[in-house]
C-alpha cells in the first residue's frame, strides 16, 4: 500500500508555487519568517515543471522586495495570495529591472561595503545579471542567489 503525505491548504497567508527544485530552502532563509507557520514542499511532482518546489506562509503577505526576493530566486514563480481558504490574488513573478537594499555587493572595496549606502544593482534577465551602480562589479546568476540578503 502506497502511502501519501498531502500538504494542508492555508486559511490565510501567502502560496508561493513553481518554484525551481530546490529554491524553498533559500527562500524561506531570506524571508526570515521564523514567526510564522511555514510548510515547504521540495522535489513534488509537477506537469508542467516536471519537479519543482512549493512554499507555504501562514497569516503572512510578502512585501515588493520580499517578492524581488523570490524573483531573483525562482524566477517565474506563482504567489498566491490567500484568504479564507480560497486565491485572492495571483501573480507571476518576473525579473525586476532594479533592485535596492537586497543583493550584497561582492565586491569587497565597493562603498556599500565601506560605508551605510544601500545597495542598487541593475538587473539584465538572460542571462540573469546584476551590475552595481556604484563599482559597477557584474554578478551572474548563483553569485546572486548567494548574495541576497
Amino acid at each position: 500500500m502506497k502511502k501519501e503525505i498531502r500538504i494542508t491548504p492555508i486559511r490565510n497567508g501567502t502560496a508561493i508555487d513553481h518554484l525551481g527544485p530546490g529554491s524553498a530552502q533559500k527562500i524561506i532563509e531570506v524571508l526570515n519568517l521564523s514567526e510564522f507557520t511555514v510548510t515547504a514542499g521540495m522535489n513534488v511532482e509537477s506537469r508542467k515543471m516536471g519537479k519543482k518546489d512549493i512554499v507555504f506562509i501562514e497569516g503572512r503577505e510578502l512585501n515588493t522586495s520580499e517578492l524581488d526576493k523570490i524573483a531573483l530566486i525562482g524566477k517565474g514563480a506563482t504567489i498566491n495570495i490567500i484568504s479564507n481558504s480560497e486565491i485572492k490574488k495571483k501573480l507571476q513573478l518576473h525579473y525586476p529591472k532594479q533592485v535596492e537594499g537586497i543583493i550584497r555587493c561582492i565586491n569587497p572595496k565597493c562603498i556599500t561595503n565601506a560605508e551605510k549606502v544601500p545597495t542598487k544593482f541593475e538587473i539584465k534577465p538572460e542571462p540573469l545579471e546584476a551590475k552595481c551602480i556604484y563599482c559597477e562589479t557584474r554578478m551572474a546568476g548563483n553569485d546572486i542567489v548567494r548574495s541576497i540578503c
